[in-house]
């Protein structure tokens, strides 16, 4: 059984730096690591379709979360499905173990336990839509730590956005508000 790693950012300007912190405790090889830095709306990424070429039955495929594979939640299924089912490889999800298909021993029960928990997810991530956010606020304090500000150069704030933030908070709209000296 080998092991393999897939991470995905949606652009080159991301950092990778995450995921692969998230997939070193699984003794990965580094050459077994595929990155693709572009967008997940669909499979047609030059290492996904690498690493599905080199998947094998019996190997494990690591991703950090799910939506790391894609955003086309139809093709994800799809995908899953080839390589659970077709391929023989199993999938472990970092962030969610339930969906762990190499504590399954295969039987149907538990392939439709992980589509359900899948489908479960995706139901609950429509609904509370704040993950991305999470990994924003992940990223903005590794990145302070190590010295960083927002941004490479530092954002500076325009004053207006602050007194629009502001109104917004007190419920007023920020239509017609004159812009502070």
């Amino acid at each position: 059984m080998k092991k393999y790693g897939y991470i995905r950012v949606s652009t080159k300007d991301q950092n990778p730096e995450r995921q692969f912190i998230a997939l070193q405790e699984y003794d990965i090889p580094k050459e077994n690591i595929y990155l693709d830095q572009m967008s997940g709306r669909d499979f047609l990424r030059p290492q996904y379709q690498r690493l599905m070429k080199a998947l094998r039955k019996g190997d494990l495929l690591v991703v950090k979360s799910i939506d790391r594979l894609g955003r086309n939640y139809g093709e994800i299924l799809e995908q899953w499905r080839n390589i659970t089912k077709e391929t023989g490889a199993h999938i472990r999800v970092i962030d969610m173990p339930l969906l762990n298909t190499d504590s399954v021993q295969g039987d149907l029960t538990g392939y439709l336990f992980q589509i359900w928990c899948y489908k479960f997810w995706l139901m609950w991530r429509r609904q509370n839509g704040h993950l991305s956010s999470n990994v924003r606020r992940k990223g903005l304090r590794r990145r302070r730590r190590r010295g960083f500000g927002l941004a490479a150069g530092g954002w500076k704030i325009p004053i207006i956005f602050g007194n629009i933030l502001k109104c917004g908070s007190r419920g007023r709209s920020p239509r017609g508000m004159r812009q502070a000296p």
